[in-house]
């Protein structure tokens, strides 16, 4: 069997710890997402699973656990270590796009690229390659401005792939788009990963979409089940 792309294990999260405002917001979560693997994670508003995609993401730490990335432990890993790993193996997508306003389509996939060393070339046949396969390459001159919200967001996934990640961590992707354009988005979405073969733990409200992927987890009272 694969290895995990992502692991939690025994994840223990608590703001103003010690206060009077104490918030046990994670409690013993764990999990684990095989490559090729795509998890729902549902939560009501407010439950922690941004705080959970926020430790998967090493964008935050627990307080006590572990979180693996591709076998390798972070936990306690040093900030630049941290970020070589974001950098490397993982690709985020917010509900909302979050794309540079004053670049194309094509330019805010192109970014990621350069900055990770690609050459402009290859960086630029993989930016089309993306935005072909998710049905937009027509708008790749075109800035955010000009593109509808269905058509941002599936710009942003692209980004999020750009650099060809391992994981794949997504926070209400469609959470701002009417049930119609969010269907569509979210089946390029999947596409996209299962052409790709990525892990990805992806947070959602809608029970539709939870169902379309392969199994779904429930964070309550701070633990997954």
């Amino acid at each position: 069997m694969s290895e995990p792309v992502l692991s939690l294990d025994a994840v223990e999260k608590c703001y103003n710890r010690g206060l009077p405002g104490e918030v046990s917001v994670l409690r013993g979560a764990s999990l684990s997402v095989a490559p090729g693997e795509v998890v729902a994670l549902v939560a009501p508003s407010g439950a922690g699973k941004s705080t959970l995609l926020h430790i998967a993401g090493l964008l935050d730490t627990p307080d006590s656990g572990a979180v693996r990335i591709a076998g390798a432990d972070m936990t306690g890993q040093s900030d630049r270590r941290r970020t070589a790993a974001r950098r490397a193996d993982i690709g985020f997508v917010y509900q909302f796009h979050h794309l540079l306003p004053e670049f194309t389509a094509l330019e805010n996939i192109l970014l990621p690229q350069l900055a990770a060393g690609t050459p402009r070339a290859a960086a630029e046949a993989r930016a089309m390659d993306l935005l072909t396969r998710v049905g937009i390459a027509p708008r790749a001159g075109h800035r955010p401005a000009a593109l509808s919200g269905g058509e941002q967001q599936r710009v942003a996934f692209c980004r999020a792939l750009a650099n060809r990640p391992r994981l794949l961590l997504a926070d209400e992707p469609t959470g701002n788009l009417d049930p119609g354009t969010s269907d569509t988005v979210f089946g390029a979405l999947m596409e996209l990963v299962r052409e790709t073969g990525l892990a990805a733990l992806i947070a959602t409200h809608n029970l539709d979409l939870a169902a379309r992927m392969d199994r779904t987890l429930h964070l309550e009272t701070g633990r997954l089940v």
